[in-house]
């Protein structure tokens, strides 16, 4: 039976070969203004695919991340790559040593996001690029036959999270930390099919688990969902937030 890392990994891997995944990486890159030889990091790396993108477009890339499991992982996927074990609060490196910093899906998991983004500022050098990027916990759009129950799981769900609302703050958390030129993108990922069942039934789980909903609520609500997915009718909208700025 895979363990929760590995259901993680499985998770992030399906997520991160989609197109619309792709094509926001991508854009991320462009907003860091990646260039041959430049130092950036990519702050919860994971297993390192945006560490070995930038480092294929030239930059001296290097992945950060708290999970010794997920950079052994990426030292496994990607020979060669530079991957450090740190905290997102407190980065390994100099003041001022980075000409990048990336972080993807990470500010939601800190209990202080604006700690982080001031960390970003001290490893930059002037002139140095951030680009913040994840979904707002809060905003899962679903269709269902039972809205207030949504609702409810929606809301519960990013409540058991440190940060669930952190993305829609990028913008103001990079003002504060000193940043300029601060711009926010948001890329809706739109999902009609079986395909987002996992996610849907990760976050009903949550509930259940939590004690937020009865476990026939869930049962009732994740069948509304498979059956939508089966008649072709389901729909999830995730809208995710990237921001970029420039340290002066």
């Amino acid at each position: 039976m895979p363990t929760p890392i590995e259901e993680l990994i499985a998770l992030l891997d399906a997520h991160d070969a989609k197109p619309d995944a792709t094509r926001l990486r991508a854009r991320s890159y462009e907003l860091l203004d990646v260039a041959p030889g430049m130092p950036v990091a990519d702050v919860g790396c994971g297993t390192g695919r945006a560490v070995a993108e930038m480092a294929a477009l030239g930059a001296r890339a290097v992945g950060v991340d708290l999970s010794e499991k997920m950079l052994a992982m990426a030292r496994d996927r990607f020979a060669g790559g530079d991957f450090r074990l740190g905290d997102a609060t407190a980065l390994p490196f100099r003041d001022g040593e980075l000409g990048g910093y990336r972080a993807d899906k990470v500010l939601h998991a800190l209990p202080e996001p604006a700690a982080a983004v001031a960390e970003a500022w001290r490893v930059l050098s002037p002139g140095g690029r951030a680009v913040l990027c994840g979904q707002d916990w809060d905003a899962f759009v679903v269709d269902s036959a039972h809205p207030e129950l949504t609702r409810t799981i929606v809301h519960a769900r990013a409540d058991r999270l440190p940060s669930p609302r952190a993305a829609r703050r990028y913008r103001n958390l990079l003002l504060d930390a000193g940043f300029r030129d601060a711009a926010v993108e948001v890329h809706t990922a739109v999902f009609t099919d079986e395909e987002a069942l996992p996610v849907l039934a990760n976050l009903v789980e949550a509930c259940r688990t939590g004690g937020d909903i009865t476990g026939e609520e869930a049962d009732a609500w994740l069948a509304d969902q498979r059956e939508r997915a089966a008649r072709d009718r389901l729909f999830l909208a995730l809208p995710m937030v990237l921001a970029s700025a420039v340290k002066p």
